[in-house]
């Protein structure tokens, strides 16, 4: 297979080159895409998209023709071959997902290393990402943290949660809202009730909203008000001096 620095060939028209793109796209507010991501989606071969429908939206909204074909979970690990030997031949691709940044808790890491495996050239576009705004927002330590993403469902769930009991970063973790109340009360059950956290939901939406307090005022909250939307849950680290005292006892 060609290096992907040596197939490097620049089209009077545009000026993508033949390597892999990486595009956030907008979480929720159409205008959150840089010029750059939109000029290069403009530009190059292919895109694609997690979900071709949403991302079809998208397109349509920028005036963006483009073809596009599939790329998800469900389907990766059959195509990544195919896409890397199309981009060794010279061709460029835009990866992107429904929403985000690829690769952060949706499809891209494998692409990504396969590409990188072939000396095929990765770039990575700056842009929207969903944890960054809940973190800074939360009102929370946000000089170190900890990404978790979403946790296991089932399996491996309360183990996760008991090896984070006594971490001193700020941790941040994706759920679904019918999952909230769940995770919410499993926190409090291994981090303290009183735990200081921040549940963020629908950011960059029209309903946005930043809910802090104790986990045991978010659990009340949320009991009440059952949440909508995308969510995103930021939990203080245990503080050195409590841990220090647990550890003496």
């Amino acid at each position: 297979m060609q290096n992907g620095k040596n197939v490097k060939q620049n089209n009077a028209n545009n000026t993508v080159q033949p390597k892999l793109y990486l595009i956030p796209t907008p979480i929720g507010n159409l205008g959150d895409i840089t010029f750059r991501a939109v000029k290069i989606l403009t530009e190059v071969d292919i895109i694609l998209a997690e979900d071709t429908r949403t991302t079809s939206f998208l397109l349509k909204h920028y005036g963006i023709e483009k073809k596009m074909f599939s790329h998800h979970k469900f389907n990766e690990h059959k195509t990544v071959e195919q896409i890397t030997q199309r981009i060794a031949e010279g061709q460029s691709v835009a990866l992107v997902s429904d929403a985000g940044t690829p690769g952060i808790s949706d499809p891209g890491f494998l692409l990504v290393r396969t590409c990188i495996e072939n000396n095929i050239e990765v770039e990575c576009l700056p842009g929207a990402t969903a944890f960054v705004p809940a973190l800074v927002n939360s009102g929370l330590p946000c000089d170190k943290f900890v990404f978790e993403g979403f946790l296991p469902q089932k399996k491996g769930r309360q183990k996760r949660l008991e090896q984070l009991a006594n971490e001193e970063r700020t941790m941040v973790f994706y759920e679904s809202p019918f999952r909230l109340a769940k995770t919410l009360l499993q926190f409090a059950e291994v981090f303290g009730n009183s735990r200081k956290a921040c549940v963020s939901r629908e950011i960059t939406k029209l309903h946005e909203e930043n809910i802090r307090g104790t986990l045991q005022q978010l659990i009340e909250h949320f009991s009440e008000k059952p949440p909508k939307g995308e969510i995103v849950i930021t939990v203080s680290g245990t503080e050195k001096t409590q841990k220090h005292h647990e550890d003496c006892e």
